[in-house]
């Protein structure tokens, strides 16, 4: 296998939390590769130690070959970062930031100007182009982090949660981006706890849960036990706390799950028969508001393989940028 990135068991401690507790895998040139979990799994410390920005206390790191193990800085003229968090300059304009990045990766003066303007109009940023970093959008900030990584054309792109903390249509816009700089034939680690970004991105999986790798594989394959199961969702007019646990026990053959207020997912391996659910809610004073039939999606595979609940994902998703995690 043509290796962008080997890991073989990478190791690292806070005091007494193990951030990342031995991990291996490895990520094919060319690939997106998705690292998803929780906020605390080891998602930004593994790319911390994957980048140099934090030395490993065991382990090997590997990146086109190069041994990054001693020395964190080896391969990293191969690399773009985008940290979770920019790390551009405020006062600066998106043009000067972006040729600023380039001179400090090297690149000849007509050359970094002639990059800025391209990637100012690929990210739709030229209009903002003398405006003040500070005065951008979370959305536009993003974007501009984003094109400071990739201004010298790494083979290898490091994305920590880009689409965090923005809005519908921001996010939207980058996963467009992304996907078309894989198609490009970059190498890129996604850190993301989106399960439905990661489910339409990425080729292969990893999911981390306190720092361990818990499932990696290739969404087809991650997908593929949960063929031929029928899902249908609930919409209940009425509380519905509690309510999974005793349709379990009404209702042996199903699963049950509650995904948001007043809504309840069942599953089932066999054809599903909606009477007998509408009856057991009527009996409990709810009113079924709605019952629509929806497609099993990474996010069930989630949930079995990490026993996580994906409303945690989404709360966290949901939680004003800068909350602690």
């Amino acid at each position: 296998m043509d290796a962008a990135i080997e890991v073989r068991g990478l190791a690292k401690r806070f005091g007494d939390v193990a951030a990342v507790a031995g991990i291996d895998f490895e990520v094919r040139r060319g690939e997106l590769f998705g690292f998803l979990g929780p906020n605390g799994a080891g998602k930004t410390t593994t790319i911390n130690l994957l980048t140099g920005l934090a030395r490993p206390d065991a382990g090997s790191v590997r990146i086109a070959g190069i041994d990054c193990t001693r020395d964190g800085k080896a391969a990293q003229h191969l690399m773009g970062i985008v940290p979770d968090e920019s790390n551009l300059y405020p006062e600066l304009t998106g043009l000067d930031n972006l040729c600023f990045c380039g001179a400090l990766y090297g690149m000849p003066r007509r050359e970094r100007e002639a990059r800025t303007r391209e990637l100012l109009e690929t990210f739709g940023l030229a209009d903002a182009a003398g405006r003040k970093f500070a005065a951008y959008s979370r959305g536009m900030k993003r974007r501009l982090t984003i094109a400071a990584g990739i201004i010298h054309r790494p083979p290898i792109l490091f994305l920590d949660e880009p689409t965090t903390g923005i809005d519908v249509a921001s996010a939207r816009q980058i996963r467009g981006l992304i996907a078309g700089l894989s198609r490009g034939g970059t190498t890129i680690f996604l850190t993301t706890h989106y399960i439905e970004e990661a489910e339409r991105l990425c080729g292969r999986i990893a999911f981390i849960v306190a720092g361990r790798i818990v499932r990696t594989d290739t969404v087809e394959n991650l997908m593929q036990p949960l063929e031929g199961r029928r899902a249908v969702e609930f919409t209940l007019d009425g509380a519905a706390e509690n309510l999974a646990e005793d349709l379990r026990a009404a209702f042996p053959a199903l699963e049950a799950q509650q995904v948001g207020p007043g809504r309840l997912r069942v599953t089932s391996a066999r054809p599903l028969s909606i009477g007998p659910l509408v009856r057991f809610f009527e009996d409990r004073g709810l009113a079924v508001g709605e019952a629509r039939k929806v497609r099993p999606s990474l996010e069930d595979v989630f949930v079995e393989v990490t026993g996580i609940e994906a409303d945690r994902m989404r709360a966290e998703r949901e939680k004003p940028a800068g909350a602690a995690p």
